[in-house]
């Protein structure tokens, strides 16, 4: 039975961090499972298709705003498409608990290690090296999509971790995740087409909540200052690890 009461507010505030903060998406699987009454891998299925059309939403909004930068974007998305397979190849011979247990660890160091290093911005690694920081962002790309092919999570809970972490700026890593968003999840709903496991009804409803809550979000993110966003950042990490965690290890 479908609880649209607490189905929508909950789709509108997903939509809110997505766009604000790039992740928060994996907080819409619970929501699917405990007000839409879905199994939790059609709870997936469904979540992942949702955020093809957020990431879409997101992505022209940041463009239009000029906050995407291209040249930090790129490399990302080729590291994510390139491994995002392997990691949906590992998850189908193995179970991902362990592995999602480690991937929490990484969200909450992440989140951990820039909450305490907020007090003067550093500058983005090997920024006057283009060659060894385009290489990093590949690495980053290639963990980002490993980790959503192998768990289900979108990308961006680990490429806006990542990316703060090591230097960027948190408006320039929200950015990236946009699109990196649209490819985990296009890439990942290929995959869901094939087994069916994907509730279209109930993806229709959350995704228009979803892109009216992207839009609140993103302009949201162009008013507060870069330190603040940082910390908030930081702190959503966390908690999102922490939600990973929890699953992973009901899920074991």
């Amino acid at each position: 039975m479908v609880d649209i009461v607490w189905l929508l507010p909950a789709a509108l505030a997903v939509g809110m961090l997505i766009g604000a903060v790039g992740i928060g998406g994996i907080l819409l699987i619970p929501a699917l499972s405990a007000f839409a009454g879905l199994g939790i891998h059609e709870a997936m299925a469904t979540a992942l298709f949702t955020f093809i059309f957020t990431g879409l939403t997101g992505t022209a909004m940041f463009q239009h705003r000029g906050s995407i930068d291209w040249h930090i974007t790129t490399p990302v998305c080729v590291g994510a498409v390139l491994f995002a397979f392997l990691g949906a190849w590992v998850n189908s011979l193995a179970t991902s608990t362990a592995l999602a247990v480690i991937l929490a660890g990484i969200i909450i160091f992440a989140g951990i290690y820039t909450l305490a290093m907020w007090r003067g911005l550093r500058e983005p690694a090997f920024h006057r090296h283009d060659r060894a920081q385009q290489a990093l962002l590949l690495a980053v790309g290639a963990i980002s999509g490993f980790g959503s092919g192998l768990t289900g999570v979108g990308g961006p809970a680990l490429s806006v971790p990542l990316m703060v972490l090591f230097g960027f700026p948190a408006l320039t890593s929200i950015g990236a995740s946009q699109v990196i968003q649209i490819i985990a999840a296009v890439s990942g709903s290929l995959g869901n087409f094939q087994f069916g496991t994907i509730n279209f009804g109930i993806a229709a409803i959350v995704t228009l909540l979803e892109i009216a809550g992207v839009f609140a979000g993103a302009r949201i993110v162009h008013a507060v200052s870069a330190a603040l966003l940082r910390r908030f950042v930081a702190l959503l990490c966390i908690a999102v690890g922490a939600v990973l965690f929890t699953r992973a290890m009901g899920s074991s």
